[in-house]
């Protein structure tokens, strides 16, 4: 038995992080549904289309494999009673819209908690839900940049900033998601019926990926060195 058997996901994420997130729930045993827009589906999808695997590029099924996709219109009332529905079975919500859009679309923390009182929700986002920034789109070479990442690539210290050749904010970003989503259902299986909303962030993400460096600028006040191919 795996441990997320008889767990179920609704995912009413896109792209990178998201999906990661809840790739991780699945490949722990969780059912995973995967609600996706109508005619486009999940952009991913559209990426290097190869027609000898059936019109599901590589990068979306590395992501997605073994979930269980519905096509639902979300901007509908048809749409988020839907939603709603599936909701009343599920033990997790995650969405990964820009702050404030699920709850426009009727389908916020509270609005699912109608349905499902002891759901997890779990929002991911660039820059956290409020703030200054929280308002602000971010994919995964913004947040690279934002946070200094690609500062701290190369060696030669005159030379542009340089990007890290992966996405690797979005998928710690995912892992991170997932890690809080663990914790949350722990809470629950020890009795734990408060609300449960987790809000987790591309640059907190990345910031806890560079915790030496982000540490020491923080106590020195001085940008790291570019280390490049050298051990640190």
């Amino acid at each position: 038995m795996q441990p997320l058997e008889g767990f179920r996901v609704l995912d009413l994420t896109h792209v990178l992080a998201g999906p990661c997130a809840t790739h991780h729930l699945r490949c722990l045993g969780a059912e995973v549904i995967k609600v996706e827009r109508p005619q486009t589906g999940d952009p991913m999808r559209a990426l290097a289309i190869h027609p000898e695997l059936d019109g599901v590029p590589p990068g979306f099924r590395a992501l997605n494999a073994g979930k269980k996709s519905v096509v639902i219109d979300l901007a509908t009332d048809e749409g988020r009673a839907n939603v709603l529905r599936l909701a009343e079975s599920a033990d997790v919500f995650v969405e990964n819209f820009r702050p404030g859009v699920a709850k426009r679309l009727g389908l916020g923390a509270d609005d699912v908690r109608t349905v499902r009182p002891d759901i997890v929700y779990c929002s991911i986002s660039g820059w956290g839900q409020d703030g200054p920034n929280s308002a602000r789109g971010a994919y995964d070479h913004v947040i690279q940049a934002a946070t200094g990442m690609m500062a701290l690539q190369g060696s030669d210290p005159d030379a542009p900033p340089v990007k890290v050749g992966f996405p690797v904010v979005d998928i710690a970003t995912g892992i991170s998601a997932a890690e809080a989503i663990l914790a949350a259902l722990i809470r629950r299986l020890r009795g734990d019926k408060a609300p449960i909303t987790l809000d987790v962030s591309m640059v907190d993400s990345a910031l806890a990926l560079m915790s030496g460096p982000a540490a020491a600028t923080l106590a020195t006040g001085k940008a790291p060195d570019r280390v490049g191919n050298r051990g640190f």
